[in-house]
């Protein structure tokens, strides 16, 4: 059994501008990952695609993420 580990992703707060449980949930994975795709957002998270799109969309016009390299990003 592989065990997987992940670095301290320094989070402390979450941004005011995050209402929504979902946004919550994508923006504090997309922190403590670094970034990742719609494909693996959905996988992880066990998310519709047009629901993760929503909340990347969103998250997006708040300044929050942004798409690099076919991936999903925070702005910090």
């Amino acid at each position: 059994m592989m065990e997987q580990t992940h670095a301290d992703a320094g989070i402390t707060e979450l941004p005011t501008e995050l209402n929504s449980p979902q946004g919550k949930l994508v923006y504090l994975y997309l922190e403590a990952t670094d970034g990742a795709t719609v494909d693996e957002l959905g996988a992880v998270l066990a998310m519709k695609k047009i629901s993760i799109l929503s909340v990347l969309n969103s998250l997006s016009s708040q300044g929050l993420i942004e798409k690099r390299d076919g991936a999903y990003v925070p702005l910090n």
